[in-house]
């Protein structure tokens, strides 16, 4: 199988849209607009704004600075005269651009069950893009198999939503081509998006470390969502006996025991030290985390997703639940 050649973010090949959708984006694209779309609708109850936060030159307020604001918005006179910082806050733009940044190296394409890894990111692309662009909001992607081989730039509407679909799905699977450096993506990110945006960076994180300060220069200019997909599996082995694990990106092989104990335990450990130093990587980086398993439901955890920004602006914005105004 041919793999993916690496390119440099100004040599990577912008993506055309197809004369006429293609059968097989439409397909999906309606199941997820009737099983998923239709769903979040009625359970958002249209606040799809806390999904992509929106910016702008027009100033609204003045207020104390809190913890998770931007520094950038601190308002250097006021601060002086009153000896407590204050940001300004801004009206938002309606319509913003939106990019989802896609790791499709070879380890996404792990499944242990109906779903594949690479399933929940088109899907997760497909549902969040169709949602933005029915609001008037343009939406682009950048492709990463081996490196970024693919741009698609910003443009609205459904027809866009199945190019994109299509991009994906046309692809075929990657062969080995050596550990994912998830660096590269957003580097060329940095370089190739200039306006604020709000990116979306789908990938299962199993890369080469240093990608944390590229995801934390990035989040400086940008609004930036990690969207980590992941399996059951590659949390916790299950006892089914011998067992031959290959590496999807080096296609080294190993036979393992799943049935001793020890080994299973020694698994879990190390499996949960790998979520631990990611999640505090994400954290250093200072971006929000959303988490989509191979067998979960889409719809929920973009709901508890949506619910947790939502209680996050509230508490920015200096807005404080019924119950604790009258504790205060």
């Amino acid at each position: 199988m041919k793999n993916w050649l690496r390119r440099s973010p100004k040599a990577a090949p912008v993506a055309e849209p197809p004369a006429a959708p293609v059968a097989g984006a439409e397909a999906v694209l309606r199941r997820l607009e009737w099983t998923v779309i239709r769903r979040l609708d009625g359970l958002l109850q249209g606040d799809y704004r806390t999904l992509m936060r929106g910016t702008g030159l027009d100033l609204a307020d003045l207020r104390e600075y809190q913890h998770q604001d931007d520094v950038r918005h601190i308002d250097w006179n006021v601060t002086a005269r009153t000896g407590l910082p204050h940001v300004r806050v801004f009206t938002e733009d309606r319509e913003m651009a939106a990019w989802f940044l896609l790791d499709l190296s070879p380890s996404v394409d792990f499944g242990s069950g109906e779903q594949r890894k690479r399933n929940v990111s088109s899907d997760f692309v497909a549902v969040l893009a169709r949602m933005l662009t029915r609001h008037g909001n343009r939406v682009g992607a950048m492709l990463y198999g081996s490196g970024v081989d693919t741009v698609i730039p910003t443009r609205g509407g459904r027809r866009h939503v199945l190019h994109l679909m299509h991009a994906m799905q046309q692809r075929p699977l990657a062969a080995e081509a050596g550990p994912t450096k998830l660096k590269d993506l957003l580097d060329a990110a940095a370089s190739l998006i200039k306006r604020r945006s709000t990116l979306f960076v789908v990938s299962d994180f199993i890369s080469e470390p240093g990608w944390e300060r590229a995801l934390g220069l990035l989040a400086q200019r940008h609004e930036v969502v990690a969207v980590r997909v992941l399996d059951p599996l590659e949390l916790q082995l299950p006892d089914l006996g011998l067992l031959t694990l290959r590496d999807a990106e080096t296609g080294e092989q190993v036979l393992v025991d799943t049935h001793d104990p020890a080994f299973r335990r020694r698994f879990a450990t190390i499996a949960a030290q790998r979520e631990a130093d990611l999640r505090e990587g994400l954290a250093a980086a200072g971006v929000d985390a959303l988490e989509l398993s191979t067998d979960a439901d889409l719809a929920q955890a973009l709901v508890r997703f949506t619910e947790m920004r939502k209680r996050r602006s509230r508490l920015s914005s200096g807005s404080l639940p019924a119950h604790l105004k009258q504790v205060a």
